[in-house]
């Protein structure tokens, strides 16, 4: 379910093609872009390769400028950050983020990390990310603004 080390078996095009999909959960993503995550990232899991579902994780050592990441970078010493997570409408309700959540925590915890983080959308809201979060023991941390008039909740769940 998950591909990681060279990245072997990503379809790119598919998980640029997921993420315009939700871009307003999550943010533009161009194929450079895409290829820039990926080579930093501390964990990339797909499922079907990326045309089901993506998560994109980075570790407190990323070179990143992403506000989120910033935000939480202040204030955590050692943590995996969630930047991005999408599954398709076709895979939805089939354990498919909770698998590649499962994945990236043990990930997390082998290798030292005191938590995943991630943040949630407060406006525009994103009440499923919510409840997926909860079901998975995330707490919320702090809150934020970024990119405008973009509300988040930060969440964390230790590993």
């Amino acid at each position: 379910m998950t591909a990681a080390g060279p990245h072997a078996g990503l379809d790119r095009p598919a998980i640029l093609a997921l993420n315009r999909a939700h871009e307003t959960e999550t943010s533009p993503l161009d194929r450079l872009g895409l290829d820039a995550l990926i080579a930093q990232a501390f964990h990339v899991g797909v499922a079907a390769g990326g045309r089901d579902a993506f998560l994109i994780a980075f570790d407190e050592n990323a070179d990143y400028r992403s506000p989120n990441y910033l935000w939480l970078k202040a204030r955590l010493a050692r943590f995996v950050y969630v930047d991005r997570v999408v599954v398709a409408a076709q895979a939805r309700g089939r354990g498919v983020a909770a698998a590649l959540y499962a994945d990236l925590f043990a990930l997390a915890r082998e290798s030292g990390r005191c938590c995943v983080v991630c943040e949630v959308n407060i406006t525009p809201p994103n009440p499923a990310s919510d409840a997926f979060h909860a079901r998975l023991g995330f707490g919320e941390i702090g809150q934020g603004t970024a990119a405008g008039e973009k509300r988040v909740r930060y969440l964390a769940r230790a590993v």
